[in-house]
């Protein structure tokens, strides 16, 4: 079960959204840092979330068999996080571009992932909020790639913090759900031994 799979490492959930709103917050506090300032940071996060993404999968493949999905979303962030190393000189337009590209993706992902679980939790939403917002600012970022790097920065900070904070509240939805999967599979099995 998808549920089972979050619930086991529900703190990789709440990590995730505690390191997209600490990148918010940063993008806020520094108005004026650099274009190759701003790849860079965006770069960190994106590879940090990604690596997050990729434990996440990986230690509950064995709980869901469609844990590929929160490892295609990890390796996406890793790949971006890759890229905005290697080239932090970039222009503006192509890093709005590939930010708005990535967010598109995982907020893809992020959907597919509680239409998955809306059959086994309710509090799904938050899941799917955290990627309609990733669709909403990628969005944004392809059709406006030129409005600037202060302006993006403005959108990239918000995205990122509404994100964590919708990651966050997940994170704890399925933590409380942890137990109750347990017990649920506990009755189950004594029906089934009664029978």
């Amino acid at each position: 079960m998808l549920s089972k799979l979050l619930s086991l490492s529900w703190w990789v959930l709440l990590l995730r959204g505690v390191v997209s709103i600490l990148f918010g917050i940063a993008a806020y506090m520094w108005p004026g840092m650099t274009l190759v300032t701003l790849v860079s940071l965006f770069g960190a996060f994106a590879f940090v979330d990604g690596c997050f993404s990729v434990f996440h999968a990986v230690s509950g493949r064995k709980e869901d068999e469609r844990w590929w999905v929160l490892l295609l979303e990890g390796l996406l962030g890793i790949a971006f996080g890759l890229i905005a190393f290697q080239a932090p000189e970039i222009t503006a337009t192509v890093l709005i571009l590939y930010i708005g590209f990535w967010a598109m993706a995982t907020g893809v992902l992020r959907i597919i992932l509680a239409v998955r679980l809306r059959k086994e939790i309710g509090g799904e939403w938050w899941m799917a909020l955290a990627g309609l917002t990733s669709i909403v600012f990628g969005l944004l970022m392809v059709a406006r790639p030129g409005a600037g790097a202060l302006a993006a920065l403005w959108i990239v900070a918000t995205w990122a913090i509404v994100g964590g904070v919708f990651l966050v509240l997940l994170a704890f939805k399925v933590k409380a759900l942890g137990g109750r999967v347990d017990e649920l599979k506990q009755r189950l099995a004594d029906r089934h031994q009664k029978s």
